[in-house]
């Protein structure tokens, strides 16, 4: 056996929109060995975004032991796994068969736009944030829950019954890589289902009764770091523990090491969502934002303010596989880099409507500025550009809320491996962008729950003298540039808002 394989090592599984990830996590926190498969989503009506639970299980199943076949005697020295998931994305299966009853309705989906308008007519809206900290959105679970049980012939009943399971997908893996002894989800999951009170920390009867949603189908709420079994051994050859589960967001925080109040991570994959840790004490929004469990340690709460924007990476892959703007995401800097400016073009981006702080699920993307001088590369910089754009929208709202000035904030997700996207970020915020090393924060932040629960780490804090940073980027505008650009950012939105 190697002398690496002698060390412990922490799988950490990255179940995403678009792909599923497994990646092997040395005790140090490096990198040791990655495995990826995309993930396809179904569009069956306008408005609907749909995956296939099956696929995402196997493909699950099959990165993880690509990644462990990566090295000689890794499945004998692995401690633990992690767990970390796109969150809301909504699976409803068979407890004795694990088949779902219907395909997994995704984040994105917005086909319950009309119920949460009935139920914001009814005046409840208030309460719901007050207890969950969210907004009546379809993007959250407990509307799509409702849908599933409305409309799939047959479901309620069962569901009554205790004949059906309810999960995220940290839910639906878990209860799967478990041979199906095992139905729990944690805090962070938990809270975006619109059901979870995160102030009692603790499922919600009034909640479950106003959405219609029988308990009998609810897993039980873990901290992140926590015992959540054994896998099957019949997957991996033995048995593995079980210690971490986050959704994405939650997980790249902990990955950031944002661990005091007032650290701000942001996330650029396919959406972008912006956290600011806020400590202890819970804190409504004044300004349409989020308040979000952090993470939860020995039944500990620990809060965050968030910001979310649904398309971010996505609209650059739009361009590129879309509009053939470009063969690969790369070739967007150099695109974006090929003009002075964008041609006063702006990208709003809300291919599946308006989030934080706009909250507009009924408006779709919208590029202004248009004129015979416009070509791809005035489009793909303005695409690039929204980023920031968004991105200042939320930090504005978040630091009111979070009573914290932001220095810096840390950054990860796939986009920022564009340069220019970060500089202009950093320009736009007027803040300094730290970009780590490992940019693979949500996997991270898995690992990090996974070897705290296995006893690899004495706390978060632990971990903080493995994070390293890879690039800064300093801003360079000058003040009347950057007001003259949001100025023109703004009026775009408000012309959005019009239509």
């Amino acid at each position: 056996m190697s002398a690496m394989s002698d060390q412990p090592t922490i799988l950490a599984i990255d179940q995403g929109t678009t792909s599923t990830r497994a990646i092997l996590f040395s005790a140090e926190l490096g990198v040791l060995a990655v495995q990826q498969k995309q993930l396809k989503l179904y569009y069956p009506h306008k408005g609907w975004v749909e995956q296939d639970p099956a696929v995402i299980w196997q493909d699950t199943l099959t990165v993880c032991r690509a990644v462990l076949a990566h090295g000689t005697g890794r499945v004998e020295s692995l401690a633990a796994i992690g767990i970390t998931n796109q969150r809301e994305t909504t699976i409803l299966w068979d407890r004795t068969t694990g088949e779902p009853v219907y395909p997994a309705i995704v984040w994105q989906d917005r086909r319950t736009d009309a119920d949460c308008k009935r139920f914001r007519a009814r005046g409840v809206e208030p309460v719901v944030t007050a207890r969950t900290g969210l907004l009546l959105d379809p993007y959250f679970s407990a509307t799509k829950i409702a849908w599933i049980l409305d409309n799939v012939t047959g479901v309620r009943a069962r569901a009554e019954r205790g004949e059906l399971a309810l999960g995220t997908i940290d839910c639906y893996l878990l209860w799967h890589l478990t041979g199906g002894r095992v139905h729990a989800t944690d805090a962070t999951n938990a809270a975006r289902t619109l059901l979870f009170n995160i102030v009692e920390q603790k499922w919600d009867t009034d909640l479950l009764a106003l959405f219609n949603i029988p308990a009998a189908i609810l897993p039980e709420v873990r901290d992140n770091a926590a015992g959540f079994g054994m896998t099957d051994p019949a997957l991996f050859g033995r048995e593995i523990f079980i210690g971490g589960m986050a959704g994405d967001q939650h997980a790249a925080l902990i990955g950031q090491r944002c661990f005091r109040p007032g650290m701000v991570k942001s996330t650029y994959g396919t959406g972008c969502f912006a956290l600011m840790n806020i400590g202890a004490d819970f804190k409504l929004s004044q300004h349409r934002l989020l308040t979000t469990p952090a993470y939860r340690l020995n039944g500990k709460m620990t809060y965050a303010i968030e910001g979310s924007i649904f398309i971010a990476g996505a609209a650059i892959q739009w361009l590129r596989d879309g509009l053939e703007f470009f063969q690969d995401v790369a070739a967007s800097e150099a695109l974006a880099r090929s003009v002075p400016d964008s041609n006063e073009v702006y990208f709003v981006p809300a291919f599946t409507g308006l989030g934080a702080p706009y909250w507009r699920p009924d408006v779709r993307g919208m590029i202004t500025g248009l004129s015979r001088e416009t070509t791809r590369a005035h489009i793909v910089r303005a695409a690039l550009e929204a980023q920031g754009y968004q991105t200042l929208d939320l930090l504005s709202a978040i630091e009111k809320d979070g009573g914290h000035q932001a220095d810096m904030i840390r950054v990860d997700g796939g986009l920022v491996a564009n340069g220019f996207m970060c500089q202009f970020l950093a320009d736009m915020l007027n803040r300094s962008v730290e970009v780590p090393k490992v940019t693979e924060a949500t996997a991270l932040g898995a690992a990090i729950l996974a070897g705290l629960a296995a006893g690899l780490f004495a706390g978060l804090e632990a971990t903080e003298c493995y994070w390293q940073r890879d690039k800064i980027y300093i801003p360079g505008m000058a003040k009347t540039d950057r007001e003259q650009l949001y100025a023109g950012w703004k009026t775009a939105i408000e012309a959005l808002l019009r239509t």
